[in-house]
């Protein structure tokens, strides 16, 4: 049988996950990626949705109804600030989507190489477990020789001291 390597002294999985320490911020490790990221994610909640569907509802109504006169219909300036955002938002968010790929197969392959630490393990333990079975049967199998020459030998000492 070949000997099976020992695993890492550290058996806990999140050492698996050093290696892609790197992917933690998405944008960068500075103030500028942690603005970005939160900016990122922040377009998908319902909280940005609500806020830009009464944004853009107040807008259109002032002007619509003449309130203010900063853009009339066909509220080119609305158009121009929507490019404005989709300009920035897309890539982003395209972004955040590569990077978040990059930190899912990081995990991925982290988990991987942890199964495969427990399995070695497991192996291990399984090998070193059939060693100690065989090495109680053979330390059985001495105890039952012995018990027969103690009791081989008892017999002769007693038809000795009983002949004596």
């Amino acid at each position: 049988m070949t000997a099976i390597p020992a695993p890492h002294a550290d058996t806990g999985y999140r050492r698996f996950l050093d290696e892609c320490e790197h992917l933690a911020r998405p944008f960068g490790p500075g103030s500028f990626g942690a603005k970005a990221e939160a900016f990122a994610r922040f377009f998908g909640t319902p909280k940005f949705l609500i806020g830009q569907t009464l944004l853009v509802g107040t807008w259109i109504l002032l002007n619509a109804l003449k309130i203010v006169h900063f853009d009339i219909y066909p509220f080119i300036l609305l158009n121009l600030a929507f490019s404005l955002q989709a300009a920035y938002a897309a890539p982003l968010i395209l972004l955040a989507q590569t990077r978040q790929a990059d930190r899912d197969k990081a995990h991925a392959e982290a988990d991987a190489k942890h199964r495969e630490a427990v399995a070695r393990s497991t192996i291990q333990r399984e090998v070193q477990a059939q060693r100690g079975i065989t090495l109680l049967k053979q330390l059985l199998d001495e105890n039952t020789a012995l018990t027969k020459q103690v009791e081989a030998l008892t017999r002769e000492i007693h038809g000795k001291v009983v002949a004596a």
